[in-house]
C-alpha cells in the first residue's frame, strides 16, 4: 500500500522538484548577474567563458564632460586639469611621450565648456593625430582667467558666454574651418534648439552620413555655450539644416554621459560588440559647485533673489546630478570600475589668473559624493586625483587587450571622399587627414584675445 502511494505521488513530486530547481536556477542567475556580478561565468557570454575571453576586444571607452549653466568656465578648469593629469599618467604608463587623451577613448561627449574641451582634444590635426594635447587645453582654459576673475566683461569666457563676436573669433582661431568630420573619433555635443523646443545633438556619426548634419566645430561650440539672451543661429555646411541654439545647460543634456552611453549601445555599425554596461568604460567629469557666475561677479547672498541665469545654472547642476545618479545605478555592480565620476565641490572664490593653477589642484584633491547601488549616496573613498591615476592604468590595460583581440570592438565610420560624397566605409584605421589649410596655427589663443 505504501509502495503504491509512493508510486502514485512520484510524478507530482518530481514535477515540484523540477519547478523548485528551475526557480532556484533562475534566482541564482539573477543574483549573480545583477546583484553580485557575473564573474562566475553563469552566462554563456559572461567574462569567464573561453569564447568571451577569445573575442574580448576590451570595453568601449567613453569620455563625458559636463557643462552646466552657459560656458561654465569654472567647470572647464576642473575638467581640463583632470584631463591634463590623465594624459601625463597615460604617457608614463604607456611609455609614449606623444600619447594624447583621444588615443585612449572611442567616444567623447561634452556640453557647454565641456563640449569645447572635447572638440579640442578630438580635433584631428594635419598629420592625422589629435591636434591639441590636454596640457594645451588646460592652458586655453586657464588663459581665460583674467585679473578680475573669469575675465570680467572683456575676458575670453565672458565673450563666449554672451555669444559675442569676440567669442566667435576665439573659436575661429582654435578650430579654423574644421567640421565634425575632422575628429579622430565620434564626438557628441548637445545644445537646445529653440526652433523645435527640443535638445539637438551634433554628432560625427551623422555628419559622416550627410552634409546636412555636418557643422563647423566653431559653430558647434558656440551653440553649446550659448548663454546670451538671443539664440545662436547655426547652419550646416550645406546650409540645409538650421538650429536656433541655446546652451545645453538649460536641458537635461548638461550631463551628456547618458546620451553617450545610449549612442554606443544603439550604434551597432561602429560599436558592434557593445551589448550592455559591462562592455563600456565611462569617465564622467562633473561640474563643481561654482563660486562665481559667468560674468565674474560673486554668487549672490541668500537674502536677495537669484537672477534667471543663476537659477538656470543651479537647476542645470541639479539635473546633471540626477543623470549621474541614474547612470551610476544603471551600471550597478560595475560602478566604480566601469563608471568613474569626477566632480569637485566648491571652487576657491574668487578665481583669478594668479590662483587658477592652485584652484585646479585643490579641486583634484577633493573627494566627491558618489552613488552606490542599494546604498544611496556616500563620500568617495578616493580623491579625484586618485581616481584619475587609477583610470589611467585601466585605460592602458584596455589598449593592450584591444591589441591582442582578433576581433576589433570599434569600427569608426570614415569619409571616403570628404565633401564630395556622403558614402562611408567602416574601418578601425585612422582617417585620412584633411588639408592643413583648414587647421588653425599652433597655440592660436596665445597671439591675441
Amino acid at each position: 500500500m505504501e509502495a503504491y502511494a509512493a508510486a502514485a505521488a512520484s510524478p507530482r513530486t518530481t514535477a515540484m522538484m523540477g519547478a523548485d530547481k528551475l526557480s532556484y536556477q533562475l534566482f541564482s542567475l539573477l543574483e549573480s548577474k545583477f546583484l553580485f556580478g557575473a564573474g562566475a561565468g553563469c552566462l554563456s557570454s559572461g567574462p569567464g567563458t573561453p569564447a568571451r575571453a577569445f573575442l574580448d576586444g576590451g570595453r568601449v571607452r567613453v569620455l563625458a564632460i559636463d557643462g552646466c549653466g552657459g560656458a561654465g568656465a569654472e567647470d572647464a578648469l576642473l575638467a581640463a586639469a583632470a584631463l591634463a593629469r590623465l594624459e601625463a599618467r597615460l604617457r608614463e604608463q604607456a611609455e609614449d611621450p606623444d600619447a594624447r587623451v583621444a588615443d585612449f577613448f572611442d567616444v567623447a561627449a561634452g556640453a557647454g565648456a565641456g563640449g569645447v574641451l572635447a572638440a579640442m582634444l578630438f580635433l584631428r590635426g594635419p598629420d592625422g593625430r589629435p591636434r591639441y594635447s590636454a596640457q594645451e587645453a588646460l592652458a586655453f582654459v586657464a588663459g581665460g582667467v583674467g585679473r578680475k576673475g573669469w575675465g570680467g566683461r572683456r575676458g575670453r569666457w565672458a565673450k563666449i558666454c554672451r555669444g559675442s563676436r569676440g567669442g566667435d573669433r576665439v573659436f575661429q582661431r582654435v578650430f579654423g574651418d574644421a567640421t565634425l568630420r575632422d575628429t579622430v573619433a565620434p564626438l557628441l555635443v548637445p545644445c537646445y534648439d529653440l526652433a523645435t523646443a527640443a535638445p539637438f545633438v551634433f554628432s560625427r556619426a551623422d555628419a559622416v552620413e550627410s552634409d546636412a548634419f555636418d557643422f563647423r566645430l566653431r559653430d558647434v561650440c558656440a551653440a553649446t555655450c550659448a548663454a546670451g539672451r538671443d539664440p545662436v543661429a547655426v547652419r550646416s555646411v550645406d546650409g540645409l539644416t538650421a538650429i536656433a541654439a541655446a546652451s545645453a545647460g538649460v536641458a537635461a543634456m548638461g550631463n551628456p554621459a547618458a546620451a553617450a552611453i545610449t549612442h554606443v549601445l544603439h550604434n551597432k555599425q561602429e560599436f558592434p560588440l557593445a551589448t550592455g554596461v559591462e562592455d563600456i568604460l565611462v569617465l564622467s567629469i562633473g561640474a563643481g559647485a561654482s563660486a562665481t557666475t559667468c560674468d565674474g561677479s560673486s554668487m549672490p547672498m541668500p537674502a536677495r533673489s537669484p537672477s534667471p541665469r543663476e537659477l538656470a545654472r543651479v537647476t542645470a547642476q541639479g539635473v546633471a546630478d540626477m543623470v549621474d545618479e541614474s547612470v551610476a545605478m544603471a551600471f550597478g555592480y560595475t560602478c566604480g570600475s566601469n563608471y568613474v565620476r569626477i566632480q569637485a565641490g566648491k571652487a576657491p572664490a574668487p578665481l583669478h589668473a594668479d590662483n587658477a593653477a592652485s584652484a585646479a589642484g585643490a579641486m583634484l584633491a577633493q573627494r566627491n559624493v558618489e552613488s552606490v547601488l542599494f546604498r544611496g549616496r556616500r563620500l568617495s573613498e578616493r580623491t579625484n586625483a586618485e581616481k584619475v591615476d587609477a583610470l589611467a592604468a585601466e585605460l592602458v590595460k584596455e589598449q593592450e587587450r584591444r591589441r591582442r583581440s582578433p576581433l576589433p570592438n570599434v569600427a569608426i565610420k570614415q569619409v571616403g571622399t570628404p565633401r564630395l560624397s556622403s558614402a562611408t566605409t567602416s574601418s578601425s584605421g585612422t582617417a585620412t587627414a584633411r588639408t592643413a589649410s583648414t587647421m588653425p596655427s599652433p597655440a592660436p589663443w596665445d597671439s591675441r584675445r
